[in-house]
């Protein structure tokens, strides 16, 4: 495990609550907690791995660590708030994107169907104005070669991939952009055992290449023993318990 003074992510205090109309759109809205004062660190070039049974509100954070919904608390990255500061929303978003990317359960719908590979890997690049063209595909060329899959797979549609290609191909548009931290939700839960392993041990090795940190989110205690340095649980919004995972039987 890395140490470092500070932590690299620090969530502290935040709170989530959904609205909902139980009774149809002309009930009365109700408000559903989802999130309880959660606090959590982890420090640079960890994998922090959260456990938890479906609902416990595990996506709900990794939501609000990658700015998808709303919170309340404060989440940091280098002792930098991810909080909306003054600023357009889509200056705001850009932003964060260069310091927190995620990769998804579904590789498939997370990747354009009527796009190719290497446009979908350049397009992050493109949006926030990287490099010419020629610097693009070498970065493009160089991401697959990170994720163990070669320069032909440029040409090819998530169509014509493999579960296991798809999500390889998603780790690396969310690497693309060299952000410090991954957001990794339940990554391997859609794929058969052989390929999850494969993909676990993938995640290992960008961690040690790259001192990526990752905030590795799953409901299989098992998972999370086997690649997390720390682990944490997660019950009805809240962490209950935080250890290493070499203390977890």
């Amino acid at each position: 495990m890395k140490n470092e003074l500070s932590p690299f992510l620090e969530v502290c205090n935040v709170s989530n609550a959904y609205i909902t109309r139980p009774w149809g759109f002309f009930g009365k809205k109700e408000i559903k907690p989802v999130l309880d004062k959660v606090n959590l660190e982890i420090q640079k070039g960890e994998i922090f791995g959260l456990v938890g049974e479906s609902g416990c509100g595990k996506t709900t954070l990794a939501k609000c660590v990658l700015g998808l919904i709303e919170y309340s608390g404060e989440i940091k990255i280098s002792q930098s708030s991810l909080n909306s500061q003054r600023g357009s929303r889509r200056r705001l978003r850009l932003e964060r994107a260069l310091r927190v990317q995620a990769v998804f359960q579904d590789p498939g719908a997370s990747l354009n169907p009527v796009k190719n590979i290497g446009w979908i890997l350049e397009e992050p690049l493109r949006a926030h104005g990287l490099g010419s063209r020629a610097e693009r595909q070498i970065k493009v060329d160089a991401m697959l070669d990170l994720v163990g899959l070669d320069s032909s797979y440029k040409q090819r549609k998530p169509s014509e991939l493999s579960s296991g290609q798809k999500q390889r191909v998603s780790i690396a548009a969310a690497l693309v952009l060299e952000p410090g931290l991954l957001v990794a939700d339940e990554p391997v839960s859609a794929l058969d055992v052989s390929v999850g392993a494969q993909i676990l041990n993938l995640f290992r090795e960008l961690n040690e290449r790259l001192s990526l940190t990752i905030l590795f989110i799953s409901h299989n205690l098992e998972l999370v023993h086997y690649l997390c340095d720390r682990i944490a649980v997660m019950e009805n919004g809240r962490i209950t318990n935080q250890t290493s995972a070499s203390s977890v039987s």
